[in-house]
């Protein structure tokens, strides 16, 4: 797939001109079937220093609607405790607004132990579990108690890590993932990323286990979809506002909106497929 393969040699070139910090072992989080964490030799690896292309603290300090539509083509790196590295390209995001919000967490602006990282400063992660079993991750924006949650990841590298990730979270089912199924969820993509509630309350900015770097290949306007959001039940007007945003024709993301993207297209937002 040719777009496919110019993103991995832009993001080979990246690489080689980055380095990242050195990173103390999560106790609990074996990445391997039997508990090995001695780092895997990889060209990739071999690397002491963080990234200078790392997003920084400007990046995140946008409106939450502006920074959901910021982090689409902007990759998340995950750094395991064993050395090995996940890198994701976002394509699914979803802004929560805060107090005036119905479907948010901080709905009428209530700071509670659980939500506490949405009135942090932007670029701090809210995780948070869902039926007692999975875990969602957000990123906080400029407004009180705002977040976006990152709902898909296109995965770049470490794609043989995240099928472990997701295999010893899954029950019952040996049967192999494709790459399209690693991280196209919001409980998937923390899966496969081994994010957990101990990342809650870390700093995108300033974490040696977890940030994020500019995408090579950024969309353009007339390739995002803006739809309504997924999951979040009976709450009015809220449940329809387009708060859902995801890169067109892309097939790692988790839900497509064909109406809304037939409705788009006959406005001459993009042609149709």
């Amino acid at each position: 797939m040719p777009r496919k393969r110019k993103l991995l040699a832009q993001l080979s070139a990246l690489q080689s001109n980055s380095s990242v910090p050195p990173f103390d072992a999560l106790e609990n989080l074996n990445t391997t079937p039997d508990g090995d964490s001695s780092p895997k030799s990889s060209k990739y690896f071999a690397i002491e220093k963080k990234s200078s292309s790392q997003l920084e603290a400007d990046f995140f300090n946008q409106p939450c609607i502006s920074l959901a539509k910021s982090f689409l083509g902007q990759i998340l790196v995950r750094k395991l405790p064993d050395g090995r590295e996940l890198w994701g390209r976002i394509v699914e995001t979803e802004a929560y607004l805060g107090g005036e919000d119905e479907a948010s967490h901080s709905k009428g602006g209530k700071q509670t132990q659980r939500n506490a990282a949405m009135f942090m400063k932007p670029g701090t992660l809210y995780v948070y579990q869902i039926y007692g079993i999975y875990f969602c991750v957000n990123v906080s924006s400029q407004g009180e108690g705002a977040a976006v949650l990152l709902r898909s990841l296109e995965p770049l590298q470490g794609l043989d890590a995240m099928r472990e990730l997701r295999s010893a979270s899954r029950k019952g089912s040996p049967k192999l993932l494709k790459d399209w199924q690693l991280c196209n969820g919001p409980s998937k993509l923390c899966q496969a990323f081994g994010i957990d509630k101990a990342f809650d309350q870390r700093d995108l900015t300033q974490d040696a286990a977890i940030w994020m770097v500019p995408g090579p290949d950024p969309p353009q306007e007339e390739e995002v979809v803006a739809t309504t959001r997924i999951g979040i039940g009976n709450r009015g007007e809220w449940a329809q506002k387009p708060l859902r945003f995801y890169l067109r024709g892309n097939k790692f993301v988790s839900v497509v909106d064909k109406k809304t993207e037939r409705e788009m297209a006959a406005v001459g937002h993009f042609p149709c497929s």
